[in-house]
């Protein structure tokens, strides 16, 4: 029998490409997921979906900016920002219903077109509210940005992206930013310009209390695996394997140590 001499290459998990997601709307977008995905057209792939973003955020900057003349633009913002939801949500989801194997690649891209979508909001709000209001917009997205960095450190660190806080999640966020369209088409932006610095004391707040949570979070996991550590006699051999007398048998035998993907990253 012949062989072609190929090794096949097994399949690595990307703990990735799972995220954690209690938000409120969670379980209402599981029983749509079904409904959906069959129905989406063959030619319209994962990275179709993903890109698309970068159209959905020019167009909510270019209507932003006709926003400041006329605010029923703002509902063509909101209409953007629904469109950047549905093409965000089923961009990972149509991958891993067709098996596409772009695990790597969605997490990247999806997460940095995510963080130009923040910034075209906020831009465009910029366009729309008065000059003395910036400051407010600029303390916003350092805040926001401080979320998602708190997201990717942590799953550096814990192997686990998790993207909802206190039942709040993306898609929590996408309709309160169609709300507050709302708001401002129909009685201009009077009320967002009071209301922004009690949101950036509630984003504060809630950043406290996830900064905090997080870091106890991973303290107890290092003082379990250091109370593991400590259990038994270990001698290091080189930086994946370690040798330790088995209580049973007396024998001495080498494990494989577990790593996050922190200290594999910090080689």
């Amino acid at each position: 029998m012949r062989t072609t001499g190929v090794t096949p290459v097994p399949r690595e998990e990307f703990a990735g490409a799972s995220k954690v997601n209690t938000s409120f709307l969670k379980p209402l977008e599981r029983r749509l997921e079904p409904i959906v995905l069959p129905r989406i057209p063959a030619w319209l792939g994962t990275t179709h979906l993903t890109m698309l973003t970068i159209v959905w955020c020019l167009g909510i900057l270019g209507f932003s900016y006709l926003g400041a003349r006329d605010r029923r633009w703002m509902w063509a913002v909101s209409l953007m920002i629904l469109c950047q939801y549905l093409s965000d949500y089923f961009d990972g989801k149509i991958g891993k219903y067709r098996q596409t194997g772009l695990e790597r690649w969605g997490y990247y891209m999806d997460h940095l077109l995510d963080y130009f979508f923040l910034g075209s909001v906020i831009i465009g709000y910029a366009f729309i509210l008065p000059e003395r209001s910036r400051y407010q917009l600029l303390v916003m997205i350092v805040l926001f940005a401080a979320y998602d960095m708190s997201a990717f450190l942590a799953f550096g660190a814990c192997s686990e992206l998790k993207i909802s806080y206190m039942k709040f999640g993306p898609t929590e966020f996408r309709l309160a930013l169609i709300i507050i369209n709302g708001l401002v088409a129909q009685w201009g932006p009077r009320y967002m310009i009071s209301g922004l610095k009690f949101v950036n004391a509630g984003a504060f707040v809630g950043l406290c209390i996830l900064v905090y949570q997080t870091q106890k979070r991973i303290l107890r996991i290092d003082m379990a695996r250091k109370k593991a550590n400590h259990a038994r006699p270990v001698i290091l051999r080189g930086d994946n394997f370690a040798s330790c007398d088995n209580p049973d048998t007396g024998v001495n035998i080498s494990v494989q140590s577990a790593r996050t993907l922190y200290e594999l990253g910090s080689r």
